[in-house]
């Protein structure tokens, strides 16, 4: 049935129309976000373009009764699509998301239920609090406000450097090459190196240190008091969360990302726009 449904969509995809999204719902989008209104015009052209060709590939699901609307389904479309916008042709950019269709938007929070097992071998069941999750292999899950709230002000009157979908699409990319570990598949030449094994270790060279950085910095404020870093602190909690949460504030405020991290923007420059 899988497949079946792949042949569809591709039938589809080859004798549709090329979609678009109109002129108002778009604007509409561009002003929420402030950082996707920063963008040039020519960019953000080939963003609308790319986030329609999106949601011709994706369906989307409401939980718990929500219902998703256009302009739900563009500003969740246009974020996903922002990383992308640099990789080449829409098809070819877009099979970095090609190994999963849903995306299940909830309208609050979610809890996951999860279990760990401790070193005497007891088994914890507690419930997660969860803003947004990726799945290998599976559907994306968003929570509405967080998703609306992205590049919003904070109560500080500061740029909110945050956005779910990003965050949950850049742990799609990550898994790109296996599950999530902070090091997602690098092209051919990346920064200059002349193998796959040198691309890597360059990209480890430059996130290693700066992942170690931010959990001292995020553990100081924890347990002594220290001034809390600008990234999300949630970062500090594993390699794969620091890539994702890193590629936010890289896409919501670049120009603060490279003052907090000057070494990680001009890697996340080099892959994302090669």
């Amino acid at each position: 049935m899988r497949f079946l449904n792949r042949i569809a969509r591709r039938v589809r995809s080859a004798v549709a129309p090329m979609p678009e999204i109109s002129a108002e719902l778009w604007l509409r989008t561009v002003q929420r976000h402030a950082f996707l209104g920063a963008l040039s015009l020519q960019d953000q052209s080939k963003l609308r373009a790319l986030s329609a060709l999106f949601l011709q590939h994706k369906e989307f699901t409401g939980a718990h009764g929500l219902q998703v609307t256009d302009a739900m389904a563009v500003s969740i479309a246009a974020q996903a699509c922002l990383p992308l916008l640099h990789w080449g042709a829409p098809a070819k950019a877009l099979a970095w998301y090609d190994d999963f269709v849903g995306i299940v938007v909830h309208p609050a929070e979610a809890l996951a239920r999860r279990k760990t097992v401790d070193e005497a071998g007891v088994v914890h069941h507690y419930d997660e609090v969860l803003l947004g999750e990726a799945m290998e292999h599976g559907p994306v899950m968003l929570s509405w406000p967080a998703v609306d709230d992205a590049g919003q002000p904070n109560h500080a009157g500061h740029t909110n450097a945050s956005s779910v979908v990003i965050h949950e699409f850049m742990h799609k990319i990550d898994m790109k090459n296996g599950p999530a570990d902070g090091c997602p598949p690098l092209p051919p030449g990346f920064l200059g190196t002349a193998s796959r094994r040198a691309a890597h270790a360059a990209w480890r060279a430059a996130w290693e240190p700066a992942y170690g950085q931010f959990r001292e910095q995020v553990i100081i404020a924890e347990r002594f008091g220290g001034a809390w870093p600008w990234l999300d602190a949630y970062g500090a909690t594993a390699p794969a969360e620091f890539f994702a949460v890193a590629c936010e504030a890289y896409f919501v405020d670049r120009p603060r990302f490279a003052q907090e991290f000057p070494t990680l923007a001009p890697v996340l420059d080099g892959f994302f726009r090669p």
